[in-house]
């Protein structure tokens, strides 16, 4: 026996007295299947509702060959009644999510001529992918037009028409449909055949931001916040741009301005300090006397390319071979050894083997890594090459 869809007949119903069919147990929950139900399974672009059946919960709903299962946490007798009850408030911002895309995908077809041909109602955001390429203005030009449906207030339309009907009609549809075919009508900026319930009217979708685009296998896809949705994220960046604000001791609509000022003094500090850096290495590699056969230098500080860069600096001094290891004995040493008289690479070969490391390079210079105490690198290299 198919399931009676009770979110057909009133897509704001939010509690339900059923007849439990069967309830079979799929791992750690439960399939429970009813004789009516207004939890909208899973279809469309949108997850399955969620809610309870007495006290056990629905954390998902699916159709199968027209039978509905709730995904249940808890066994429910066959034969028993039971009383549904929907998470209304999860349901409504879905219908507002829902309706916000028919209005987008809608006016993308009537005023670019693309096609949705991709839609995903996610946990955090919707997103729509068209198959051709709009500029981000025209994403805003068609966000402002969306929010005027809203603001309109238009009645949303479900629409079964007979076969002989459908053959005059012109609708959206992704896919073949056999059977009878459901039209959700918005007058003026969609018709689409569609399976989930929607809102009455535009107005309660409150309002639509398109938030990105990106380009997506040949096409754009764009994400979308609606209603209540719109309003969390609407929120949560308002803290942020104030927070911001006082860090800042700026006006919230200067932020921005705020913000490029600091990146641009944190580029000038970071050439300044670039400079005294090198002016650092540079006195640093005259602390060492001149035509010494082997230098190791034994450095916590040193990041990035500065190990080489100091090691250049004393191989002009005259020195035979010099090597630098930056790191500590705890997590290890970053090691580049160079000479401009003799082949390196045995001399990384011989502290690999000493000290678990691993590297290599050319003649004139190798670099690596190992792990071991700093005096005890220290000793081996002078030892070695002196």
């Amino acid at each position: 026996m198919m399931t009676e869809k009770l979110f057909y007949q009133d897509s704001y119903m939010k509690k339900f007295i059923a007849t439990v069919q069967s309830c079979e147990r799929a791992g750690q929950f439960y399939k429970v299947v009813l004789d009516r139900t207004a939890f909208f399974p899973e279809g469309g672009g949108q997850s399955g509702d969620i809610g309870f059946l007495n006290e056990a919960r629905v954390f998902d709903t699916h159709e199968k060959e027209g039978k509905i299962y709730h995904y249940t946490d808890a066994p429910l007798e066959t034969g028993t009644e039971v009383k549904g009850v929907l998470d209304w408030r999860e349901r409504f911002i879905r219908m507002q999510q829902h309706s916000g895309e028919h209005i987008v995908s809608g006016l993308m077809n009537k005023r670019y001529g693309l096609d949705n041909v991709g839609f995903h109602l996610g946990k955090e955001n919707v997103t729509m992918d068209f198959n051709g390429v709009i500029t981000k203005e025209q994403m805003k030009e068609l966000e402002y037009l969306a929010n005027e449906a809203v603001f309109k207030n238009i009645a949303i339309q479900t629409l079964c028409p007979s076969a002989e009907e459908l053959k005059n009609m012109i609708y959206r549809s992704k896919i073949e449909i056999e059977g009878q075919v459901r039209i959700i009508k918005i007058e003026g900026y969609d018709s689409c055949a569609c399976c989930a319930p929607h809102l009455a009217g535009t107005g309660e979708i409150g309002l639509i931001k398109l938030t990105n685009i990106q380009n997506y296998k040949g096409g754009v896809r764009i994400s979308m916040l609606s209603g209540f949705r719109a309003l969390a994220d609407y929120n949560e960046k308002e803290t942020s741009v104030k927070n911001i604000s006082v860090s800042m001791s700026s006006k919230e609509n200067e932020v921005f301005e705020s913000v490029e000022h600091l990146k641009e003094e944190k580029h000038a500090l970071k050439n300044e300090l670039g400079k005294l850096q090198s002016q650092l290495l540079s006195y640093r590699a005259k602390e060492i006397e001149q035509g010494t056969k082997a230098v190791c230098l034994i450095e916590h500080e040193l990041t990035g390319n500065e190990p080489r860069e100091l090691m250049n600096l004393i191989l002009e001094r005259g020195i035979g071979i010099c090597g630098v290891f930056a790191g500590n004995d705890e997590s290890g040493y970053r090691y580049v050894i160079g000479s401009r008289t003799q082949d390196t690479r045995p001399a990384a070969k011989l502290l690999n083997e000493k000290f678990g490391g691993r590297g290599g390079g050319k003649p004139e210079m190798v670099q690596g890594s190992l792990i071991g105490e700093g005096s005890e690198i220290y000793n081996y290299f002078i030892c070695s090459f002196s």
